[in-house]
């Protein structure tokens, strides 16, 4: 515990240096960590590569998912503090006024804060999204294109680290996270990622083994929360703090607690499945209309305008349960749509100027 209060006393110092000296950088680095939001993944980022690489965009969710609930199981074990409550409630400055830390409307998060699940959740995707590129590099052979090879890996994994340092240094400077969080999700996110590079079973993942998955991994959470709870450990310990310490309570949002992230993910990860899996899919993407580039462009384009009016839709919040239930659903909407509901019909719409030509 002592070694601990060091560590966060000397995080909290990073903290005040940041929001001292990089005041005038606040919009840059609020946005780079919208940036990082998980959310991002299902709304822009698998939108896109899903058309461009079928295969990508799946490992994208696949790895998604499976990152967020790791991050959820590892902020339950850690019982990871954050900057804006600690120092509201540690004994350190006993002898001294608690250091006064700025909050942001994007500060008060309700879950643990270690590992940092935007750092974790940045951090896999775009790993995915830079291997993925480089795929279509390393198979340049002659003298000239081993060259741009290299430049092209300098300069993606470049791209990588300046994005991943920005959305660290983001989360840091709302008093969100302390740095060893931030970079333990790094790191984190980086190897749930890597470890998907050696898993091609998913790409052939029937609609049962997706329910399976599922259903193993909300079992496996909530048995992990009732366990410890018999023995009077509770994983929601961090929502009452968040509460209390948060500078304005219209901050609080329930998206941010650790069920809402778990039953978001399993409803994205459900949809994709289903999307998969369906006749649309099939009729759509894996007929001859999925090879097209204009196809993919509109599907692209649709996707991505729809999604952003999803984003629109406010789940009411009165009842947790009733918000987790629409959450899965909306979150299942997403891939669904991406995956079988608009390629589909744009396939319908390219058919009678198929048969006009």
């Amino acid at each position: 515990p002592i070694k601990m209060d060091l560590l966060h006393s000397n995080g909290v110092l990073i903290i005040q240096h940041l929001q001292k000296d990089y005041r005038s950088y606040q919009d840059f680095l609020n946005f780079m960590s919208q940036v990082g939001d998980p959310r991002n993944i299902f709304l822009i980022y698998f939108p896109l590569w899903f058309q461009l690489n079928q295969v990508v965009g799946t490992k994208m969710i696949w790895v998604a998912v499976i990152g967020d609930w790791f991050n959820l199981i590892f902020k339950w074990i850690l019982f990871g503090h954050r900057p804006y409550w600690w120092v509201q409630e540690t004994m350190i400055y006993s002898n001294q006024s608690s250091p006064c830390l700025e909050q942001f409307p994007i500060t008060c998060e309700t879950g643990p804060g270690s590992p940092s699940g935007h750092a974790m959740g940045s951090s896999c995707v775009w790993y995915v999204m830079v291997t993925a590129a480089l795929s279509y590099t390393v198979r340049w052979k002659d003298e000239s294109t081993i060259t741009l090879h290299r430049l092209t890996w300098s300069f993606l994994w470049s791209v990588f680290w300046i994005i991943q340092i920005s959305v660290c240094v983001s989360r840091v400077f709302i008093a969100t996270h302390f740095p060893h969080q931030v970079i333990l999700g790094v790191i984190g996110g980086m190897l749930v990622a890597e470890a998907f590079e050696h898993t091609p079973a998913i790409q052939t993942a029937s609609l049962r083994t997706y329910i399976k998955t599922n259903l193993f991994l909300f079992i496996f959470a909530l048995g992990f929360y009732l366990l410890l709870k018999l023995i009077d450990v509770d994983l929601l310990w961090s929502v009452p703090k968040a509460k209390k310490w948060c500078a304005n309570p219209d901050w609080i949002n329930i998206d941010t607690t650790p069920f809402a992230g778990l039953v978001r993910n399993l409803g994205a990860l459900f949809g994709l499945g289903l999307g998969i899996n369906s006749e649309m899919f099939i009729m759509s993407c894996k007929g001859k209309n999925g090879y097209k580039t204009s196809f993919r462009l509109l599907c692209i384009a649709a996707s991505l305008v729809t999604l952003q009016l999803f984003d629109f839709i406010k789940l009411p919040t009165h009842t947790e349960y009733l918000f987790y239930v629409l959450s899965f659903c909306k979150s299942a909407a997403i891939p669904l749509t991406v995956v079988a509901l608009i390629p589909y019909c744009i396939h319908l719409l390219m058919r009678p100027t198929e048969k006009k030509l």
